[in-house]
């Protein structure tokens, strides 16, 4: 009985384990053939070159060495987010370097350095004629770059003009006196008139005033007239000499008053907004080296220039001790007192197609998601964004444009195999453009016998 026993036994256990054995093989067979449909239900969005990832095909193909290109689903590192949002696993963000910072809300300021040039103050030069015609009959400053006090004498000149004036002045002063006790009022004013006129005359000849009251007390016509420095100065051109004759339209000399200095500056379109009336700047020369010179914005033209693209700024700095120079060279940098408190985030993080500025927000769990910002002004590799991102936001400064590279090209492939897309025969994908090579087409399949048929050679 125990012998009996024992061989049922054994085959009992015989008969579990095949029935274990066929059992785990249906099972896994069909799960495979569950794992083959999902799959083939699966559409590939575009394939990808296995060597190089930049360059993909909309259609199967093979690179140069035979190997198939890979392909990429629309689930493959997708996300609920936005669209065009890629998701990407740590080793991968460490490998292409990613790297981020948060976006702030502070003040934002620009100083402007830019390169200057010192000129003349245009309201601060003179151009001195005579007014009668005449004669040089002597030069008291003769030499260009000689400085002249505000009076002082720089030539004599003789005119007939002039001569013929202080006798008509004499004479109505001589009448005045004549008909002072009239007892006609009008015959006394008319006198009165008379000398006043007379005595204008002179003084638009630009005879000075003191010559005019030696002329009424002394009654000494003089044969010469005196041309003097109208302030303190530099004679920057002599117009004539002793002996020559001239017109009012000669320029007997140029003078310029270099206590106050007039320095141009270019300024780019993008940093004008910084700019202001007002503002305050400093300012270096190389001739004197460790001197600073403080000065203010007192125009800005209203116009660009066509070559460089610049707009002119004029300041104003003293010059009383005359360090200044007129076309010297020198740095400047313009304090713009104007701030922004704004939200702030490195340039290198805005990505700049066309029309469009986006950058890339990390969301959590490896998501990156592309926002459009709309910016305002910037300073020191710093811009403001007025829309698209709030404080605290942690944008992409370091890889960016792999990771918008990848973005665009899911992007793409979604909208083309979204329901109801079609590419028409001139439209050319991005994925086309940067298609491998297309592989020949299959070879046709061999023709089965009909059905109660031969095949014949």
């Amino acid at each position: 009985m125990n012998r009996t026993a024992l061989m049922v036994a054994a085959f009992m256990l015989l008969l579990g384990v095949g029935g274990g054995y066929l059992f785990a093989t249906r099972t896994a067979t069909d799960t495979k053939s569950a794992e083959e449909m999902s799959s083939s239900e699966r559409v590939p969005l575009f394939y990808r070159n296995p060597m190089n990832p930049a360059v993909t095909s909309p259609v199967p193909a093979q690179d140069n060495m035979g190997m198939d290109y890979i392909p990429v689903y629309a689930d493959d590192g997708a996300s609920d987010g936005a669209m065009g949002t890629v998701r990407i696993d740590p080793v991968t963000v460490q490998n292409i370097g990613v790297r981020t910072t948060p976006a702030v809300q502070e003040t934002l300021s620009h100083p402007i350095r830019a390169l200057g040039r010192v000129d003349y103050d245009e309201q601060r030069l003179a151009s001195l004629h005579p007014k009668t015609e005449g004669w040089i009959e002597k030069l008291y400053i003769s030499r260009t770059g000689d400085a002249v006090k505000k009076g002082t004498i720089l030539l004599s000149t003789y005119s007939p003009q002039l001569v013929s004036s202080q006798q008509e002045y004499l004479l109505a002063l001589k009448n005045r006196d004549t008909l002072r006790n009239s007892p006609h009022k009008d015959i006394r004013e008319g006198a009165e008139k008379l000398a006043a006129i007379t005595r204008q005359r002179l003084l638009l000849m630009d005879v000075p005033e003191h010559q005019i009251h030696e002329l009424e007390k002394t009654g000494e016509i003089k044969q010469s007239l005196h041309i003097h420095s109208p302030f303190d100065g530099i004679v920057l051109t002599v117009g004539a000499r002793e002996g020559q004759f001239v017109t009012p339209r000669t320029e007997l000399y140029r003078l310029a008053d270099l206590s106050r200095a007039w320095v141009y500056v270019d300024v780019y379109e993008y940093e004008l907004p910084w700019v202001q009336i007002g503002d305050q700047a400093t300012m270096e020369v190389k001739s004197l080296p460790g001197r600073e010179f403080k000065g203010t914005v007192t125009y800005i033209y209203p116009y660009f220039e066509s070559k460089t693209r610049t707009v002119k700024v004029r300041l104003e700095f003293d010059n009383q001790d005359l360090a200044l120079k007129p076309e010297t060279f020198a740095n400047v940098t313009l304090h713009s007192g104007r701030s922004v408190d704004a939200i702030v985030i490195p340039e290198e993080a805005v990505i700049r197609s066309g029309t469009r500025q986006r950058v890339f927000v990390v969301r959590g769990g490896g998501n990156f998601e592309p926002r459009e910002v709309t910016l305002g002004v910037s300073s020191n590799g710093r811009v403001q964004v007025l829309k698209g991102i709030t404080p605290g936001d942690e944008v992409v400064i370091s890889g960016q444009f792999l990771i918008d590279s990848e973005s665009s090209l899911r992007e793409a492939a979604v909208k083309m195999s979204a329901p109801g897309t079609r590419a028409t025969s001139g439209d050319t994908t991005e994925h086309e453009m940067s298609a491998g090579p297309v592989p020949a087409p299959a070879p046709a399949p061999p023709v089965s016998p009909m059905a109660g048929g031969h095949v014949h050679d």
